[in-house]
């Protein structure tokens, strides 16, 4: 199947783009459906305006910006500003008696037995935290009802602050938000032109933890997101784009770019959701769940799909106890990327990450003012890595080996040993990042194939894969840019849910089957309103259960139509199975409660056929002789000693081709690395099938 050629005025649109903003590189999937051929390529990062770095990509890539038909976006924008707290601090106005929620928390300790740990910043300081009288009991009853004079004494003080960003959140808004509503017009009467999210537009969850930080952030990332979607959607309005541009979100799909503007908390994962996308996309044709491993620049992304979907959480902590209540795909990220900086620790051992040298000044051997070793300086020593890149760049190996000099004479080690050992432990790093999505949500890695993606994954897929007991590794022709690929293979997503408190044997079924269609009817009036074919709609129902006593929730599939006694007892039966896959236990003698209710809306975009998409990707590629598919030989280093190791020219590889390590697979978009021991083969879609 190809893209569909979108028609409009002025002429045919043809090209669908998918970008990834990254810490060193921004990527670029494009497909140009008239001439039927796929561009891909890599532009440094611009982290002072990354819209400047999408723009590069585009341009580098040689397309006409007024032939897009749509362009998807994954961006870090949110997850950076957030973490290193650059935003307009917003005003959070709650509850009476609630002011310090947010920093009490859950009262848990992230390291149980260091007494000496300090939470996170808070993203809004006490002093522009402000309470209001008022009170709403977990029915939806008014006990007490808005203090409006101390209200509107609150709204006065933002107006003198100057504050354009405020967070409401009062205790039981998710029942009856009246007072959250009231508050928003109070502050807009003195404050016409200020944002205000409300926690009940947010997310209609109980617990206010997680409903308060969630509206917080909303906040606070809402004029950081609309400044960089409004200056990217400029730039490409002034370059002549005429087409769709939307946002990849943490649910696994996109939005357009107004309504992701909206709901900016969304985005906090819009970056790696495009690999997972990438795998859902593989999982079609493989029929085997995955463990990706996304390598790039900066930092380390391991997730897992099952089942052609990737897993979810409904409370995902950015930073502990800061709780992030939206789906979320479960990506566990760790500072271990190419740029990651290898340095010496109090005791004397050596350590990677999770500080990077990023895109400026970057690794020592890019030339562009890096000094400190990192883990691409140690691929360069040990003969990895080409010192070219394929011509598009010159490393400068004296650097590396500079950079990783100053490590090694401190450890009393060579520089190829200290070297090797950067690449050991890095590994080790991203195998228990591995470790964290599988076995600890009662996943046997053993039962998955790897799928290696980003720059540098393939170089670091088999040590990888070893070090989490993973037997085989997948790498696609379209690793090196899996981010940006995704993109263009997502669909639009969007969920709905509310608080629904009932023990499921005595539930009642007219409120249980009325709740689930009115979320519903918002999830297809918003895909509607994002332009979505009414006929290419798929919702999907689910429900957060719980045994009766216990504190927290396992989601369970819930059947479309009504629902009866009987389905009642299957999505029971449903969560006896979650309950066990995710913690090994279940017990079908105990009670059973509804808690939170789901739909997901899904708005399905046509995607490539795999076989269709490996031909022109491989179009080019027309030369299977020996002698043009080997590049020459080069001493690497393996196993504490440099080996003489065959170079394969990545871009004429052909199926049916095996290729035995030790060996170097250099591609344009990234290099595989084969130590000695493993094997690789080249299947009928131009994907390395290796061995390890």
């Amino acid at each position: 199947m190809k893209w569909p050629v979108a028609v409009m005025e002025g002429g045919a649109l043809v090209i669908r783009v998918g970008i990834d903003v990254g810490g060193t590189f921004t990527d670029l999937f494009a497909w140009d459906t008239r001439r039927d051929e796929v561009v891909m390529v890599k532009a440094f990062t611009t982290p002072e305006d990354p819209s400047i770095g999408v723009m590069n990509a585009l341009d580098t890539a040689g397309i006409n910006v007024s032939d897009i038909e749509v362009l998807v976006h994954g961006t870090t924008v949110a997850t950076n500003a957030l973490i290193q707290r650059n935003f307009p601090e917003p005003v959070l106005v709650t509850t009476e008696g609630f002011r310090d929620v947010i920093e009490i928390g859950r009262q848990r300790r992230q390291h149980l037995y260091n007494p000496y740990q300090v939470k996170p910043k808070p993203y809004v300081r006490r002093e522009r935290r402000f309470v209001v009288r008022e009170r709403v009991a977990a029915d939806g009853t008014v006990v007490v009802p808005l203090d409006e004079v101390a209200g509107r004494a609150v709204a006065q003080t933002i107006a003198r602050l100057g504050v354009r960003n405020v967070a409401v959140a009062f205790i039981n808004s998710y029942v009856n938000d009246l007072h959250e509503k009231k508050m928003k017009d109070i502050i807009h009467e003195y404050v016409p032109d200020c944002y205000v999210a409300t926690s009940a537009e947010v997310r209609r969850r109980f617990r206010e933890l997680g409903r308060f930080v969630t509206t917080m952030i909303r906040a606070a990332l809402y004029p950081v997101l609309s400044s960089y979607l409004d200056n990217l959607s400029e730039r490409l309005r002034m370059a002549g784009f005429r087409g769709q541009l939307y946002i990849l979100k943490s649910n696994g799909g996109m939005a357009t770019a107004d309504r992701a503007k909206e709901q900016p908390e969304e985005l906090l994962l819009s970056g790696p959701a495009g690999g997972v996308a990438a795998a859902s996309f593989l999982y079609k044709v493989y029929q085997r769940n995955l463990i990706v491993a996304d390598m790039g620049g900066t930092s380390f992304d391991a997730s897992l799909v099952e089942e052609g979907r990737g897993l979810v959480r409904d409370d995902y902590e950015i930073e502990w106890e800061r709780p992030l209540i939206v789906p979320t795909l479960d990506i566990r990220s760790i500072g271990a990327g190419g740029g990651s900086v290898a340095w010496i620790d109090a005791g004397g051992s050596l350590r990677v990450g999770p500080r990077s040298a990023g895109s400026v000044p970057g690794p020592a051997c890019y030339g562009r003012g890096g000094f400190e070793p990192t883990v691409t300086d140690a691929n360069l020593v040990l003969g990895r890595l080409d010192p070219t890149l394929g011509g598009k760049l010159q490393l400068d190996t004296k650097a590396a080996v500079a950079a990783i000099r100053s490590v090694a004479d401190r450890l009393g080690l060579s520089v190829e040993k200290c070297a090797e050992g950067v690449i050991d432990i890095v590994a080790d790093a991203m195998a228990a990042a591995i470790r964290m999505v599988s076995t600890d949500r009662g996943r046997d890695p053993r039962d998955h194939v790897l799928l290696a993606i980003g720059a540098a994954g393939p170089m670091h897929a088999v040590y990888i894969a070893r070090e989490a007991g993973i037997p085989r590794v997948l790498i696609p022709p379209f690793a090196g840019v899996a981010c940006a690929f995704g993109a263009t293979v997502m669909d639009v997503q969007h969920d709905a849910e509310t608080t629904f408190y009932a023990p499921a044997d005595t539930v009642d079924y007219l409120a249980l089957n009325q709740a689930y269609q009115q979320l519903e009817q918002i999830v297809i009036q918003t895909l509607r309103t994002e332009g979505v074919d009414p006929g290419s709609i798929k919702l999907q129902r689910s429900a957060g259960m719980r045994y009766i006593g216990q504190t927290y929730e396992v989601t369970t599939p819930v059947p479309s139509g009504w629902l009866s006694s009987e389905t009642v007892k299957d999505v029971i039966q449903a969560f006896n199975q979650e309950h066990r896959r995710e913690y090994g236990v279940a017990d079908e003698s105990l009670p059973v409660a509804f808690v939170t209710l789901r739909v997901t809306g899904i708005g399905e975009i046509p995607k490539p056929e795999m076989q269709h998409l490996a031909a022109v990707m491989q179009h080019s590629k027309a030369h299977h002789e020996q002698d043009a598919l080997l590049k020459g030989m080069r001493d690497v280093w393996f196993e504490g000693r440099f080996m003489p190791t065959q170079i394969y020219d990545g871009d004429r590889l052909y199926a049916g081709l095996r290729i035995p390590g030790p060996a170097i697979i250099e591609m344009d978009q990234g290099t595989v690395v084969l130590p000695p021991g493993s094997q690789a083969e080249v299947d009928e879609y131009g994907t390395m099938i290796i061995d390890v």
